[in-house]
């Protein structure tokens, strides 16, 4: 898929300097994650045209927003904009908030087809004439990213939308942005720094340190990478899309296809052919060296032991290739370092990966499923 986006921004806004270039494809999530300081706020704020760096290069959809040449004002840039705080005005109620930045954009509100779709998408039909101030936090933030869409943006820019909201909130307003993140054609810059939402919502990760890009890549692959923290965390996780095959009745179980093998979950996940995102805990996967067959554990997939990394804990997390050679899922399981050397885990050994749980996450996919592939990784293996 050719890029939608292109950015590159080298220079200084006082005394902080950033130093980066990236793409990023004409659909989906990208998050800008980090440490706070590492420059997240300040990219969005130059994709948005609020801060100059002298020379920095901005194309979208063929258009140039900044080069050396010219700079787009921030006002003649068609984006959407989310802030921390949703920034709705408080004496206007629902529809009068979004009705007044599509009559400034020249847009007939009354007549919008998209209007009705976004407060339906949003779940805000029924605030419509509600008064601001009479609102939850979730809500109001949902009615500021359907105003920053009613705008019709070639973009989409989110700063970290979600960090002012309780966990109340922030479980209120989740499955709607995942919604949007199944039904929007337009690229989406997502700045936060809650892993959670990481592996909700991306598609795809900036890492960012200091200013600069210290890894970027499918959100299966940074999340399972060895040389970042997030593969040497007790808590670590394998973010995967399976295909729905068929769902059992008798039994409750829907059967998922990924590379490798099928996986049975808990649940009716919808008509064959779709896609969803599970995420697995390493601490719900077990590894035998032996398949297995009399378990109550359904889910068990052959796999090959890449590399054994160390955490910060009694355990280790072992990185798996499940799959061909180059094809297939990566997988993390957190084992006792007794149990590496009772069993004699190495690198390039066979093994059955137990999958003990998998929970859902997100919604349908309607594209190619995200990656968590192991090619721009794979390192040669030793027996």
């Amino acid at each position: 898929m050719s890029s939608n986006l292109r950015a590159s921004f080298r220079g200084a806004i006082g005394s902080f300097k950033l130093d980066l270039e990236f793409s990023v494809p004409a659909r989906g999530v990208t998050v800008l994650f980090g440490p706070s300081g590492c420059g997240k706020t300040t990219l969005l704020r130059c994709i948005a045209g609020l801060n100059r760096i002298p020379g920095g290069e901005l194309h979208i959809n063929g258009t140039t927003w900044q080069d050396a040449r010219q700079f787009v004002p921030t006002h003649k840039r068609a984006l959407g904009y989310v802030f921390q705080e949703p920034g709705l005005f408080p004496h206007l109620n629902v529809i009068d908030n979004l009705a007044y930045g599509m009559k400034r954009a020249g847009i007939n509100y009354r007549d919008s087809v998209e209007l009705r779709e976004l407060t339906h998408l949003m779940g805000i039909e029924k605030l419509l004439r509600r008064p601001i101030q009479g609102l939850s936090g979730g809500e109001k933030q949902r009615v500021a990213i359907a105003r920053a869409l009613l705008l019709q943006p070639k973009l989409l820019l989110m700063d970290e939308p979600l960090s002012a909201l309780d966990q109340d909130n922030k479980n209120e307003i989740m499955p709607y942005l995942e919604q949007l993140h199944s039904s929007l054609e337009i690229p989406v810059l997502y700045v936060t720094h809650d892993r959670r939402e990481v592996e909700r919502l991306a598609d795809r990760v900036l890492l960012l340190r200091e200013g600069q890009i210290l890894a970027q890549g499918e959100i299966g692959e940074i999340l399972t990478q060895p040389d970042l923290p997030f593969a040497h965390a007790r808590d670590a996780v394998t973010v995967l899309d399976g295909r729905v095959k068929h769902y059992d009745a008798r039994y409750g179980l829907s059967t998922l296809q990924i590379d490798g093998g099928t996986l049975d979950i808990p649940d009716q996940l919808g008509p064959s052919g779709i896609y969803k995102r599970l995420r697995i805990k390493s601490t719900d996967i077990s590894l035998s060296v032996q398949e297995q067959d009399h378990s109550t554990i359904l889910n068990r997939l052959p796999a090959v032991i890449w590399k054994i990394l160390p955490t910060d804990g009694p355990s280790v997390n072992v990185l798996l290739r499940v799959g061909n050679m180059g094809e297939g899922h990566a997988l993390l399981a957190s084992v006792t370092r007794k149990s590496v050397d009772q069993l004699g885990l190495k690198p390039g050994m066979m093994v059955y990966a137990q999958i003990k749980g998998a929970s859902l996450l997100g919604s349908n996919t309607t594209t190619a499923p995200r990656a968590n592939r192991m090619t721009p990784l794979l390192e040669s293996v030793q027996a």
